[in-house]
């Protein structure tokens, strides 16, 4: 702890909106403050410090920011409010000018909360903006943070290059950056002396990693694979045009990797893929999952979708969804497309109408679903390792199998976060979001 630190005892409250790198990017800050005497505010308690970390990925997240900005000051009138993340970068002054916020930081600044959170006491200023424009923004910030359940996110690269028409992530998370491998490892192995046993990789394009040190996802992956002491690590969001066909069979023979993918589709029709500016066809979309399925039949695989992007006529999202149909995956995430200001896909024409827009979702998310107790089915029968977390208070324990099923047994302490779990999968519990545990074998 920092002796004599200006924030010692004082009380915070975090809250983060987005993906799960944001949640990593939180933790991380939560420790630095902890080592300066911070500690968290109890529930109903006044708080002194509010940390609210944002997304921007579409209008409604900004627009829940501001809701969360409103309520959280509201909530704690004395606090010291302080919003960083990507809407804090995209569009400072709008955060700056809400009610209650007192300090403003871009990406660059997110990891100097601490000091730039003290400076700010200090200064008696009613209100701060700090912000570094993205193409000074050179530096790769390292996290790795235990989430709420039993697994670690390790936070492996940050930005992206790609520039998406629909997206502003480039814009509020700068350039793609990476750590090095040497230093990934060296935090893999920090979370298995405290006795972690799953690990995310996270980023906001992973597969990427690499540009700044002259390496590749394939080296990370294989050098993560040799840590004693990590049983599973699970790859989020990789793009499908960096996801080697090396690295698939990699993870098919590897120790540790799980066979378990999140691979951004984003639309099933040629014709949409090219006004989004993606950087593949439905062809190779496809040609990487009949690689992954032909290596590994059991792999979980989540798929990312947008439906309603401008452009988007009935008959490209007919073509969209057709190519989902026919594809070997296990589950869908659907987005519905947002008009962003600054993005390339405003000067698209043909707008698609809000009911078309919903309508297209809930046609997707009921294949997700078809989709999802398709693959729960034929895993019914099979023997899968789990790894089980702390459940709520009175509920039933649940766990995820190396390929993601979810499964659910009366509470067991003991089984919480252990290693050498093997469970044989039985049959749905009511309400289907779960398989239930039909006999479990301990190592």
């Amino acid at each position: 702890m920092t002796e004599h630190s200006i924030l010692n005892n004082k009380k915070v409250v975090y809250y983060t909106l987005g993906c799960k790198l944001n949640f990593a990017e939180t933790s991380t800050i939560g420790k630095m403050l902890t080592q300066r005497g911070v500690v968290k505010a109890k529930s109903g308690e006044q708080a002194d410090l509010c940390i609210i970390n944002s997304c921007s990925v579409t209008e409604l997240a900004d627009k829940k920011c501001r809701q969360a900005i409103r309520r959280i000051s509201r909530q704690h009138p004395n606090a010291c409010i302080v919003v960083t993340g990507c809407y804090a970068q995209l569009k400072s002054e709008e955060v700056g000018a809400i009610d209650g916020v007192d300090l403003v930081l871009g990406a660059a600044e997110k990891m100097d909360l601490p000091d730039k959170l003290e400076s700010f006491i200090l200064s008696n200023q009613e209100r701060q903006i700090d912000t570094t424009p993205l193409a000074e923004i050179k530096n790769f910030a390292p996290s790795c943070s235990r989430g709420d359940r039993t697994r670690y996110f390790l936070k492996v690269q940050d930005g992206c290059d790609y520039y998406c028409s629909y997206c502003t992530i480039p814009f509020a998370r700068g350039r793609s950056r990476n750590g090095s491998i040497e230093s990934m490892v060296e935090q893999a192995r920090q979370v298995a002396q405290e006795g972690g046993k799953e690990i995310v990789i996270t980023g906001v394009n992973i597969g990427d990693f690499g540009k700044t040190t002259g390496e590749t996802f394939l080296d990370l992956i294989k050098a993560l694979d040799c840590v004693e002491g990590i049983e599973r690590y699970r790859i989020s969001s990789i793009e499908p045009d960096l996801l080697t066909d090396e690295a698939i069979e990699f993870i098919a023979t590897s120790k540790r990797i799980a066979p378990h993918f999140h691979i951004p589709l984003q639309s099933g029709s040629d014709e949409v893929l090219k006004i989004m500016r993606r950087h593949y066809d439905k062809q190779l979309f496809c040609s990487k999952i009949e690689k992954i399925k032909a290596v590994m039949p059991d792999a979980f695989i989540g798929v990312d979708l947008i439906v309603g992007m401008r452009g988007e006529t009935e008959e490209l999202f007919n073509e969209s969804y057709a190519t989902v149909e026919g594809l070997d995956i296990s589950q869908l995430h659907v987005f519905t497309y947002s008009e962003r200001p600054g993005t390339r896909a405003l000067k698209i024409e043909h707008v698609v109408t809000p009911q078309e827009k919903h309508d297209r979702c809930t046609k997707m998310l009921n294949l997700s679903e078809e989709k999802r107790l398709a693959f729960y089915t034929s895993q019914i029968g099979e023997c899968r390792p789990v790894l089980f977390e702390q459940p709520s208070p009175g509920a039933l324990m649940h766990g995820f199998t190396d390929n993601y099923i979810r499964v659910e047994m009366p509470y067991d302490k003991s089984l919480v976060n252990r290693s050498g779990v093997r469970v044989d999968l039985g049959d749905f519990t009511d309400d289907k979001s779960s398989l239930k545990v039909e006999k479990l074998y301990i190592e």
